[in-house]
């Protein structure tokens, strides 16, 4: 392990606003489940998850422009997680917080109900059959996104690749979801009028226009008795 990557793990470990769960913190009884804007954020303001967040543009980013929405990046990723936690400590972002945890366990984390929004910006497209249960838009995860989205809630998700794009599109579908908005060419689309869903980029997404690379957008909500 590189000198700079110990430093941010060193670093990190002493970020007010980075919660690392250490194994005494049971899944079933994590202190924070169904009192994060309570207990951490100390106010009543809706809670907005980034899931794979890398190293948080997004959680960032919306956290600068709507003040009063409590924003939580989530990756297993330390020294991803860092430049964007030291980015909210330096801005003295409030509202911010970081999470390191796997996100299948997500629900573990989180109370029925207790989240308004989820953001999957660029995540790992998981493109072998044998690791479909991994994509961050499965059944699997949908499931899990029920669990703790407040009824009618947007799931966003922005990627460079057509095939997770393609079969998002076909499991919301299948399962009976609402599609809200979508776009196979993000830039190129002036129907998507989705707030700051062209204005913030990630690393990545950066690279990918570089490249060349169109940029797949949708945004849906989960139907509680969809099948």
């Amino acid at each position: 392990m590189g000198k700079n990557k110990l430093k941010k793990f060193a670093e990190i470990n002493s970020f007010s606003n980075v919660i690392q769960p250490q194994s005494h913190h049971t899944l079933n009884r994590f202190i924070y489940r169904g009192r994060w804007t309570s207990d951490y954020f100390r106010n009543d303001n809706p809670l907005v998850l980034e899931i794979g967040c890398g190293k948080g543009e997004y959680t960032t980013g919306l956290a600068q422009v709507y003040p009063d929405t409590n924003f939580i990046g989530i990756d297993i990723k330390g020294d991803r997680i860092w430049k964007g936690a030291k980015l909210a400590l330096d801005k003295g972002l409030t509202n911010v917080a970081f999470l390191r945890i796997q996100a299948e366990n997500i629900t573990a984390f989180f109370e029925r109900g207790e989240v308004s929004g989820i953001w999957l910006t660029f995540p790992d497209p998981q493109p072998r059959k044998s690791r479909e249960k991994k994509r961050l838009t499965s059944p699997a995860f949908l499931k899990r996104y029920l669990d703790i989205l407040k009824e009618g809630s947007p799931v966003h998700l922005k990627t460079d690749n057509r095939e997770l794009f393609d079969y998002t599109l076909d499991i919301i579908g299948k399962q009976g979801h609402n599609t809200e908005s979508l776009s196979p060419d993000l830039y190129s689309d002036e129907k998507v009028i989705e707030p700051l869903v062209k204005d913030i980029r990630t690393y990545y997404e950066n690279m990918f226009l570089v490249e060349g690379k169109r940029i797949h957008y949708v945004r849906f909500s989960l139907k509680p008795t969809a099948q």
